[in-house]
């Protein structure tokens, strides 16, 4: 159950990798796989509590590999540009931003969800651009991808974690001939 999981980790990471420009796909691989592994832990620890406390591991693993591709594609292939807001736009908590560089304005806008997006008209700022176009620009600053494969080892090792306890709590109550399905 340890190695599915690891298996599972990587192989959703090479996925998002693999579709850099779609997170759709990675994410519903990712949410299966997720899936996948609580319904593991409810047959192997035949209680439901772990299968849920499974989830939040799930987060982190679901969080990181779907982050980590578009980071590392930005930190390798990206260029790095420095930039000046010349325009702003406003759709409820959308913000589109227009850029001008050196060489004049950017075919893509710089895009922003929240409510206090903290750029204004005449900031200048540092950003990387995707030259293959598959991945959306980003503010260099905001790209990092050791925060997402950070979150991705924590959620392997509380995978990790998980499947341990739960294959040996299984093992301890087949052993005892309790094979009643606890709640609890």
């Amino acid at each position: 159950m340890v190695l599915f999981g690891l298996a599972s980790i990587g192989l959703n990471t090479a996925i998002a990798y693999a579709t850099v420009g779609s997170r759709v796909v990675s994410i519903v691989t990712g949410l299966a796989f997720c899936l996948v592994f609580m319904v593991v832990v409810r047959l192997l620890h035949r209680a439901m509590w772990l299968s849920l406390l499974s989830f939040l591991p799930a987060l982190f693993v679901l969080v990181g590999s779907v982050g980590l591709a578009p980071d590392l594609a930005l930190e390798q292939r990206g260029v790095r540009q420095e930039v000046t807001i010349v325009d702003a736009e406003v759709a409820g908590k959308r913000h589109t931003f227009t850029l001008r560089g050196d060489d004049g304005p950017l075919d893509e806008p710089l895009t922003y969800q929240g409510s206090n997006p903290g750029y204004r008209i005449g900031d200048t700022l540092t950003v990387l651009t995707d030259p293959d176009g598959v991945v959306a620009l980003e503010e260099a600053d905001r790209v990092d991808s050791s925060g997402t494969l950070g979150s991705l080892v924590l959620g392997g090792i509380g995978w990790t974690f998980i499947a341990l306890l739960a294959g040996w709590r299984g093992h301890v109550r087949r052993r005892e001939g309790r094979f009643d399905t606890l709640v609890i």
